[in-house]
């Protein structure tokens, strides 16, 4: 249903060096990047390069959390997205687990981005 996303981020270049370490798992990687007044806006893609998820920088103060979750080839790895997570101190929300409330298979670890914003990595299992 989504084609893409955008999202502000109040210091592009940590937000883009959080979202490539943390998710570097699932293959999110840089796809594009053009500059914006004294920052960038950078699109990242997955494994197929379509830049999807676009990080800009902020026009003003955040004022209200967004939910991205980013699907994950495979159990694997969203438990190596928490690993990295974890090992560079980012705010885990929940650790990787089946969620039986979302579906039988939902397996996903949800997570705190420098912007405050709740980001998850996902696998449906099927």
């Amino acid at each position: 249903m989504l084609d893409h996303i955008g999202v502000q981020a109040a210091d592009v270049e940590a937000s883009l060096a959080f979202y490539l370490r943390t998710f570097a798992a699932i293959g999110i990687r840089e796809a594009k990047r053009f500059p914006a007044g004294d920052s960038v806006v950078v699109g990242l893609s997955g494994p197929d390069g379509m830049a999807s998820f676009w990080l800009s920088p902020a026009a003003d103060a955040e004022t209200r959390e967004l939910h991205v979750a980013f699907r994950a080839p495979d159990r694997a790895a969203v438990d190596a997205v928490h690993e990295a997570a974890v090992r560079d101190g980012v705010e885990v929300l929940h650790a990787p687990r089946v969620w039986p409330e979302y579906h039988p298979t939902y397996y996903g670890v949800f997570l705190r981005d420098p912007d405050g914003h709740n980001v998850e990595a996902v696998h449906h299992g099927f």
